[in-house]
């Protein structure tokens, strides 16, 4: 049993994955509540958007780790998220702040639609990704 840099990056992955996956869960508790109008957007906003930059430097530090770490197939697993989270935090709406949901426009149907489908994409990512680093890690820990 060897306790290898890689190893401990997939450690790291496993809890952060486990916090990735408790944000993407709040997010769908929050736009669920926004659809059936139980909150204020204003107010969901307020507590949504302090958790965008975390989400995505958590992902990023993630990969960080398995780029020290060489392990490249996790790398471009990863990489299309990454992506997609660069380019959200780029062309998002409100540039005042650090966050990507604006509440003047959440509200619409079609918009609150694309959030709530988002974060139940990301739930299974993340879920997917949760298992494969669990596997991972096993695996790199009895290699010998």
């Amino acid at each position: 049993m060897a306790f290898t840099f890689v190893a401990f990056a997939y450690i790291v992955a496993l809890i952060l994955t486990a916090l990735l996956i408790f944000f993407a869960i709040w997010h769908i508790i929050a736009f669920d509540e926004l659809k059936n109008d139980h909150k204020n957007p204003i107010e969901q906003c307020n507590a949504l958007n302090p958790l965008v930059l975390p989400e995505y430097i958590i992902h990023i530090f993630i990969n960080i780790l398995f780029l020290l770490g060489g392990q490249w197939l996790t790398l471009v697993f990863n990489a299309p998220l990454i992506a997609y989270h660069i380019n959200k935090f780029r062309t998002r709406s409100m540039k005042s702040g650090f966050g990507i949901y604006d509440p003047t426009t959440i509200m619409n149907a079609h918009i609150l639609s694309l959030a709530q489908r988002e974060g139940w994409i990301k739930l299974g990512f993340y879920m997917i990704t949760f298992f494969y680093y669990l596997y991972s890690m096993i695996a790199e820990l009895i290699r010998e």
